[in-house]
């Protein structure tokens, strides 16, 4: 059975120092691994990142995540991105890791993602430039992750992304917004490569479960909406893919 935690949306500033400690508190007894599921600052400034490091310096099980919006507002992600790895956490983007478990391989795949909406409404890369450039962007990254999830070969698959690849974990935004939240790109590339389980973060109004086209489950794990300091999810012999959660 692999334990894995997960939360995304923590926005942690200046002003978060001490907070966030106790929250994870016995969490090595819990999970086996924690994903963070971007949104990890609240401004994308590096002295941010630092004190998240810092809160999560005592957490003993390995940590991976991606980055989200909020950390990409000051232009420097990369010294975000710096700072929580000096920290120890493995951070993803179209890129992944692998560790072992219990004598299981478990790969993770992360990448921000991007907007653009879901099927039926959703925006093309045809018109004006900005559109064109809008929605690449969003076709880049899904193609980077699905490249980077089929290098996988180990026997439990993870991903973890910031915005969402199905609509259904939307639902509680307004519908206006959920081109901005998501787009279905992510999920073909993940359907296409194959993985046990998706996280994602971005929709604070949003609901937890859902399931791409494929048949993967998805959890939104943005704080808000899990209404705790982070989920556990079990993925073991016969309900892998299924997610079922725990305490």
């Amino acid at each position: 059975m692999i334990r894995v935690a997960a939360v995304g949306d923590v926005h942690v500033g200046a002003d978060s120092v001490g907070t966030l400690r106790p929250s994870f508190d016995g969490i090595d007894g819990s999970a086996d691994l924690l994903l963070l599921a971007g949104d990890l600052t609240k401004w994308g400034d590096p002295a941010e990142a630092q004190v998240l490091a810092e809160e999560l310096s005592d957490v003993a099980i390995p940590i991976f995540a991606v980055l989200g919006n909020h950390d990409h507002h000051l232009d420097r992600p990369d010294q975000v991105r710096c700072v929580l790895e000096k920290g120890g956490m493995v951070v993803l983007e179209g890129e992944t890791a692998e560790v072992r478990i219990g004598g299981v391989s478990v790969g993770i795949a992360g990448a921000k993602g991007f907007g653009g909406g879901f099927t039926g409404s959703s925006g093309t890369d045809f018109g004006e430039p900005e559109m064109k450039s809008f929605i690449r962007h969003t076709q880049a990254i899904a193609g980077t992750l699905g490249s980077a999830l089929r290098t996988l070969r180990t026997e439990v698959r993870l991903v973890i992304m910031h915005y969402a690849p199905i609509k259904e974990t939307l639902r509680g935004e307004p519908p206006e917004i959920y081109p901005f939240l998501g787009s279905y790109l992510l999920a073909e590339a993940v359907d296409r490569a194959g993985a046990d389980l998706i996280v994602h973060g971005h929709a604070h109004r949003g609901v937890e479960k859902g399931m791409t086209p494929g048949g993967i489950q998805v959890r939104n794990v943005a704080q808000s909406v899990i209404g705790r300091p982070y989920n556990v999810y079990h993925l073991g012999p016969a309900d892998r893919g299924r997610a079922a959660a725990g305490a």
